[in-house]
């Protein structure tokens, strides 16, 4: 398994691998609507506010985590959310998806970034130390459907201390169809 965190030139095939493994476990609406979720993330987010990990077994792209910046004005800490992430559906269950989560949150520690969220299974990400976050500790940018499913970890030696303020995603997840 290698991991790398180059992507350009490799938006279509970022797309493809989103697109089968949600249409796998949460139908073709939903795989389409990520696909384009993906696509628009990989195109229109600057490069400042976008880390993109990806897991190769040869040639073949295996997973996908794509990390965005969440600015909190009012924080000076450096946060970013991973949405989304998609490992191919014959590649679940091999610890794929934990590996490159791991190598992805430790280059993020590496490079900086303060704090990791996500708004996804809480079982499957706590296996890579994601834990519950109440909305008074880090708010989300719009209203949850599911607050169970918004967690997250510092990456830091400290640990997480309530987020100042609200929150603002970059404009491809300014949407409230994905929260």
């Amino acid at each position: 398994m290698e991991f790398s965190s180059h992507y350009k030139g490799l938006e279509q095939d970022i797309k493809d691998l989103v697109i089968s493994t949600f249409t796998d476990s949460e139908g073709s609406d939903e795989g389409e609507l990520i696909g384009e979720l993906v696509l628009n993330l990989l195109s229109d987010t600057a490069p400042d506010d976008i880390q993109v990990f990806l897991a190769r077994a040869g040639d073949e792209l295996v997973g996908a985590a794509v990390f965005t910046r969440l600015t909190y004005p009012d924080d000076p800490r450096v946060v970013f959310l991973l949405s989304p992430m998609a490992v191919a559906t014959r590649w679940q269950g091999k610890a794929v998806g934990q590996r490159l989560l791991t190598h992805a949150l430790d280059s993020l520690r590496e490079g900086g970034v303060d704090v990791a969220i996500t708004y996804g299974d809480p079982a499957f990400y706590g296996k890579v130390g994601f834990k519950p976050l109440s909305q008074s500790i880090a708010r989300p940018p719009l209203p949850l459907s599911q607050p169970e499913g918004w967690i997250g970890q510092s990456l830091t030696k400290e640990p997480l201390a309530a987020l100042s303020g609200t929150s603002i995603c970059v404009a491809a997840l300014n949407d409230p169809s994905f929260w």
